[in-house]
């Protein structure tokens, strides 16, 4: 269909171009307006990373809060579709609710009624295009400040507003050219029938140019040169309203079940709307003459009243739907169920399409789906150490669990790794790399440790499977000595799985650090090889050199595997160490703390070395 339609629209344009120098300036406008919306929405992207999510996240704790964030936001950057795209993107991400969601939405559509206000209020009566000229000068020296990302996108949304200013000049100026030549107001369709058709001619403009804000400055500059009758431009209105669903709908496409509930969400909620606005159009003209003439706009200020109707029917089917909402989320949460996959085959539960829009998004997912991929490792490594989960996390203490649990688990961990672990690693490397295009240096750098750490879990899991024939081997073993090493092996590594999992996501990012860091020395203090404890049961023949081989491998596989471990924790918390405040310790104090835990760590290990060498002599 797609390859139909761009020939078609080529030639009607080009047609349109040869027959009417003012179409083409109308024409000219649109494409304008439509480069200065992408690049308004280019710049507000370039803020990700503080302003946009920080607020986001600080006005959307409630109905109202998130309400009002949609109005705002939408007004600020003038594109519903954004705050609708960017909506989507967070809630797939797990960062905001539906209910928050389906508010931002709501707001959304009441703040893009502003853009109406703006064009009819100030647009059509002033020489807009004279302040679009400095905007423009001022945003493109602003726009290659590569070194601040800040400069860069105000320089993004300075050329913008500036493009935008300047589309609806050059449509108002095409619409008034074409008023002396051409009376399109003959083709005005009155009633019922002229209403629907120019609500679906909104919805096909709105789809189209894939922004209700072009078609609602094309319907003004039409009204106010007189070539689209009253009715009929508030028809073109109520289809933009309408259309803009699709934005939502084609956004909500590679996102999860969340991203679109929301989407439907939006598309419920516009259709609503609009069914309300057409079934009681007639009502809706009789209210916004009496409000216009309460506020005193004049009875023939068509655009005037125009704005009034967008914002009166928006307002309307905010006030309608809220009542609605918690019956709407369990209709959608009914309907739009997530994908389950067969055969216990573990499916990727964070990463979506939606969430690329903006860079800290993508790296929330990744850093989610990491930590989807870890809880499914602890399961592969718990079961290979023959522990069970439930155990690890219980309060008994790991060397009485450790000792109790002689009973040897068959896990193939090739098989549970191929059905948990492969597919999540494979998609967080195929989404970091997508991901690496919208983003700058330094979320270049989280990202490459999250893959990193991706990377470290596998091999984490492949080192467990070398050595866990030899542990199986070691449980029922007769020679207690070789036993008990490979008890100890299990009972640091449950320790370990332990931590990382038991951690509460209220405590605080430096006492975590604190935690992983400790574990790390106290690896050093349970290295048989480095504490000389192999040594000595070779010197003194406690175990064969089959079970020392044996022990010297394994004893390599769980310090890799702990250190792994550890990398992954660090690396999931890396990127909020320089954001969050910590509570209990400040940065200086926590490396105090560290410097004196590892001194007092090896100085145990030297008095532990020192006993060794005196029972060898």
């Amino acid at each position: 269909m797609r390859k139909i339609l761009l020939p078609v629209l080529l030639v009607i344009l080009g047609y349109g171009f040869w027959i009417s120098p003012e179409f083409k300036t109308i024409a000219a406008g649109v494409a304008v307006f439509l480069i200065g919306m992408m690049a308004l929405e280019q710049g507000f992207k370039s803020f990700s990373g503080g302003v946009l999510e920080n607020f986001l996240h600080k006005t959307t704790d409630t109905l109202f809060k998130s309400h009002l964030f949609g109005l705002l936001a939408t007004s600020i950057m003038q594109s519903s579709s954004l705050v609708s795209v960017i909506t989507i993107s967070f809630i797939s991400a797990g960062l905001i609710g539906l209910t928050q969601g389906i508010g931002i939405i709501f707001g959304a559509n009441l703040g893009t009624t502003t853009g109406a206000w703006l064009v009819a209020g100030f647009g059509l009566k002033v020489d807009i295009a004279a302040y679009a000229m400095p905007m423009l000068v001022f945003g493109a020296i602003l726009m290659f400040q590569k070194n601040s990302k800040v400069l860069r996108g105000s320089g993004w949304v300075l050329i913008g507003m500036g493009f935008l200013f300047l589309g609806i000049a050059y449509m108002k100026e095409g619409f008034d050219g074409l008023s002396g030549q051409l009376d399109l107001s003959q083709y005005a369709m009155p009633g019922l029938k002229g209403v629907l058709i120019y609500t679906a001619i909104g919805i096909g403009m709105t789809v189209v140019m894939q922004s209700s804000h072009a078609t609602l400055i094309l319907s003004i500059a039409a009204l106010a040169a007189g070539q689209i009758s009253y009715e009929n431009a508030l028809a073109l209105a109520i289809g933009s309203n309408v259309g803009t669903t699709v934005t939502a709908v084609v956004g909500a496409l590679g996102a999860n079940a969340a991203g679109r509930r929301l989407a439907g969400a939006h598309l419920i909620f516009n259709l609503a709307t609009g069914a309300v606005a057409i079934v009681f159009l007639g009502q809706f003209m009789l209210t916004v003459d009496w409000l216009s003439s309460l506020v005193g706009i004049e009875a023939d200020n068509y655009t005037l009243k125009f704005a009034v109707f967008h914002t009166l029917f928006n307002l309307l089917g905010v006030m309608m739907m809220l009542p609605l909402i918690n019956m709407l989320v369990i209709f959608l949460e009914r309907s739009i169920k997530d994908k389950v996959e067969p055969q216990a085959v573990s499916a990727v539960l964070f990463l979506n399409n939606s969430a690329l829009q903006l860079p800290d998004t993508a790296l929330e997912v990744i850093s989610k789906e990491l930590v989807h991929m870890a809880n499914n490792t602890f399961e592969i490594l718990a079961h290979a150490l023959n522990l069970n989960r439930a155990d690890i996390m219980s309060l008994q203490s790991m060397d009485q669990i450790v000792h109790d649990s002689r009973e040897i688990i068959h896990v193939d961990v090739s098989d549970v790794y191929a059905r948990k672990v492969k597919g999540l690693y494979a998609a967080i490397i195929d989404y970091a790399t997508r991901a690496e295009v919208i983003m700058d240096a330094n979320q270049l750098a989280v990202t490459a440790r999250l893959r990193s750490a991706a990377h470290e879990l596998v091999v984490a899991i492949k080192a467990m499977k070398d050595m866990q024939k030899n542990l199986d081997r070691a449980m029922a073993s007769e020679n207690k000595y070789f036993r008990h090493e490979y008890d100890e092996i299990r009972m640091q590594l449950g320790n370990l799985l332990r931590l990382l999992f038991s951690m509460e996501e209220n405590s605080t990012i430096s006492g975590r650090m604190l935690a992983l860091q400790e574990f790390r020395y106290q690896m050093e203090e349970h290295d048989i090889i480095a504490n000389g404890v192999l040594d000595d049961l070779i010197r003194k023949q406690l175990i064969s050199p089959e079970m020392a081989t044996s022990l010297m491998n394994d004893s390599a596989f769980a310090y890799e595997i702990q250190k792994n471990l550890i990398s992954v924790e660090e690396a999931i918390y890396e990127g909020v160490v320089s954001t969050k405040s910590m509570t209990d310790l400040d940065q200086e104090n926590l490396e105090q703390k560290l410097i004196s835990r590892r001194s007092e760590i090896y100085a145990r290990l030297d008095e532990e070395k020192l006993r060794m060498q005196q029972l060898g002599s």
